[in-house]
């Protein structure tokens, strides 16, 4: 077995077992809920995102204005009732080596947390595993016990959660809870938290996790502990875990926890000008697939951190990207907390986060699962006796008609339609449902079936492990894997490919095509079908050892079909199976994506790992120079007419930017951005030929934005000049 192979297995069978049976010395079969909170996901605001901007936001004053405003807003009224305090608040220790405010930053903490609860609203609080060097040099006595913190250490020094580094300056040093004292120490602390009146605990830094999966930090016995410590406290005490954590661990964070934060930060933190952007909202859409079978009333709740939809344009949102975020949030049921400056609420703000009808979808504990995956994800929620939740997203920023057989996310028989944000009754929708979605735009519905579940399409599932292997692309063990094993190894290199080459259709059409992937944070495959175009699956996940599924509409030919996936310039997930499904009348997007580190790259362009691009890489040093382009040789549209142009860029500062279609007169464009790490779009109007096209970006004389993408998508049918026909399979 490979090491990175036999090193995650050995993750996995800690998880099941070992370390929570064992060294927690716990039972693994209780309940996540600690205390009996939580039985719904929360609502209220946080004070990090707006530190973000303010590293002196963080006072007595501001949160007491924060709570005021939480009320006087009317978001109170709407269950909108916690004020969590984020990092930041503590000044020192006590006698006992416990963190205590900052007096000039909080001169009195148990009056602002009577505050808050005056105002029926829940305090939270931020605080990390392990014991801060301060308190470790002051050696300081535990509370009710004969033990000091040193006694409680492990033993050498080492980092007792991610933000240390182990062997170096642990700053936060590790706790070693078999010693004598170790519980006491945290009891200690959520006793002194609790006896201000605490109701949230937020404790970050948290491994497995944090982008730190060394096991020699390891926080589970710090989970564990904190989790007994609220017991022993006897206050009900919601208990957060973050950030990014390891889902390898799920069954003891679940244990341990109320609920565990499945991303990194959405915020820029000084990486874009505004708190956030559409590509760490998008991240959500990634990553949540992987985490959807892992939350309810009694496995706690998958948290996505805070939702920056009440600042106007600080937001770095658009009205439709912050509809579709509170959207997903709520189809995951996801704790929804606001950040931001609540005393500058915006009216659109207010609206989104006052929609009694949309809060009920979070609040229903019914999260939903990803039913179609791809640019154009459909999410659904079963909320029993033949009621659904249906939320439609639209990945691109090119507006799209939308059509959704109900046969192809498994119902049948709708009778009754119901929009949620317009609050309008659509009537009977028996066969489909159609819309246009704005760009980065969501409808939610409420349905009601009679039939309910449609009838199963047959089905052929294919193993990774069974298809040609080329390059780098390696089999390894995976226990929840369709045959106990996967593929990986894969992407970096265009030889580094898995190729399915028996994929059987009964006649020529679409198919549904389920690609069941894991990795830990982004990756992206490029694949291709029967040698043609590359195609986008951008995917994210907790995980190189649980499966999840994505599922997306494919063109195949009568008979055996050849289906590759691989990487050539970025990191690929690894792959357990593809399953097709269908009897090759699924529905085709009209629009069609084009990676531009995947075009011809001419002069000093070159293509290069982007995080949050699509296909996880892009083309940059485009321009300055006639020969320093980007082509697009293979734009194929089936009708000549008007199209919809979408350029994903990056830049920061002003670039221009020069587009020549079929060597047409170019077409300059001033592109403005804050980062090159984050792309956003552009949009304009081109003409096509029918058949193949070439676009051609770059700028001869001054330096261009750096590329992600380009997407082509049918005018809509209502614009002027429309009429371009729906894409077609390739015969």
């Amino acid at each position: 077995m490979a090491p990175r192979a036999l090193a995650q297995t050995l993750k996995l069978l800690l998880s099941r077992g070992a370390l929570a049976c064992g060294l927690l010395g716990v039972a693994t079969g209780a309940v996540a809920q600690v205390n009996g909170v939580a039985q719904k996901p929360y609502l209220g605001w946080s004070s990090f995102s707006q530190q973000t901007l303010d590293a002196s936001f963080l006072t007595q004053a501001n949160v007491t204005a924060q709570s005021d405003a939480l009320a006087s807003s009317g978001l109170q009224a709407h269950g909108f009732n916690y004020i969590n305090m984020d990092s930041g608040w503590h000044g020192g220790f006590d006698a006992n080596g416990r963190p205590i405010p900052d007096p000039s930053l909080f001169p009195d903490i148990k009056a602002l947390i009577d505050h808050i609860h005056k105002n029926g609203q829940k305090a939270g609080i931020y605080w990390i595993p392990g014991v801060e060097e301060p308190a470790v040099t002051a050696n300081s006595p535990i509370l009710g016990t004969p033990y000091h913190i040193q006694d409680i250490l492990a033993v050498p020094y080492t980092a007792g959660n991610a933000f240390g580094s182990p062997g170096t300056s642990p700053y936060h040093y590790k706790i070693d809870f078999s010693k004598p004292g170790a519980q006491a120490y945290i009891d200690s602390v959520v006793a002194l938290f609790a006896s201000w009146g605490v109701d949230f605990i937020k404790l970050d830094a948290v491994t497995p996790g944090s982008y730190n999966d060394n096991l020699n930090i390891d926080n589970r016995p710090d989970v564990a502990a904190w989790s007994k410590a609220i017991a022993n406290s006897g206050r009900p005490i919601w208990l957060t875990i973050s950030w990014e954590i390891d889902q390898d661990y799920l069954g003891v964070w679940q244990q341990f926890s109320n609920a565990r934060r499945i991303d990194d930060d959405v915020e820029c933190e000084g990486r874009c000008a505004t708190l956030t952007d559409w590509p760490r909202i998008y991240k959500r859409f990634r990553d949540l697939p992987g985490w959807e079978n892992a939350v309810g009333p009694a496995l706690g709740w998958n948290d996505m951190d805070s939702l920056d939809i009440g600042d106007g344009k600080l937001d770095g949102l658009s009205h439709a990207e912050k509809r579709s975020a509170i959207t997903l949030w709520a189809m995951a049921n996801a704790p929804i907390y606001l950040g931001g400056d609540l005393t500058k609420l915006d009216e659109f703000g207010k609206q989104l986060a006052t929609a009694d009808e949309v809060l009920a979808v979070d609040q229903s504990g019914k999260p939903a699962r990803q039913v179609l995956g791809g640019d154009l994800p459909v999410w659904l929620a079963d909320l029993g006796d033949g009621d659904y939740y249906v939320a439609l997203f639209n990945m691109n920023a090119t507006p799209a008609e939308v059509t959704l057989p109900w046969r192809e996310i498994g119902l049948d028989g709708v009778h009754q339609v119901r929009d949620l944000w317009t609050r309008l009754d659509l009537g009977s929708s028996p066969g489909s449902f159609s819309t246009v979605l704005d760009g980065h735009g969501v409808r939610l519905l409420k349905i009601s079936t009679r039939v309910g579940h449609a009838p199963q399409t047959p089905s052929t599932s294919y193993a990774a492990t069974a298809a040609t292997l080329a390059g780098s692309a390696s089999i390894a063990d995976c226990p929840d894997c369709s045959d106990g094993k996967k593929v990986g190894g894969l992407g970096l290199g265009i030889g580094n490919t898995v190729t399915f080459q028996n994929v059987y259709a009964r006649r020529a059409g679409v198919y549904l095509m389920q690609v069941d992937s894991m990795t830990f944070a982004l990756r992206s495959y490029l694949y291709t079908v029967n040698g043609g175009p590359y195609q986008t699956l951008n995917a994210g996940g907790g995980s190189f050892l649980i499966p999840s599924s994505t599922t997306l509409p494919v063109c195949l030919q009568a008979g055996y079909n050849s289906i590759q996936f691989g990487n050539p310039t970025s990191y690929a997930p690894d792959l357990d199976r593809i399953v097709i499904s269908g009897q090759g009348d699924a529905v085709l997007p009209q629009a069609t994506t084009y990676e531009a580190e995947q075009a011809t790259l001419g002069g000093t362009v070159t293509a290069g790992f982007s995080n949050y691009a699509s296909g996880l890489s892009k083309a940059g040093n485009v321009g300055n120079g006639a020969a320093n382009t980007v082509t697009f040789s293979n734009v194929t549209v089936p009708k000549a007419g008007t199209y919809q142009l979408e350029i994903d860029y990056a830049t920061s500062g002003t670039r221009t930017l020069v587009v020549t279609v079929n060597n047409a007169a170019p077409i300059s464009l001033s592109l403005d951005g804050s980062t090159f790490d984050d792309p956003r779009p552009a949009l304009l109007r081109v003409q096509l030929k029918a058949g193949t096209n070439t676009i051609q970006l770059g700028n001869p004389s001054d330096y261009a934005p750096d590329l992600d993408r380009i997407v082509v998508a049918p005018v809509l049918a209502a614009d002027a000049g429309a009429g371009v026909s729906t894409r077609m399979c390739p015969r």
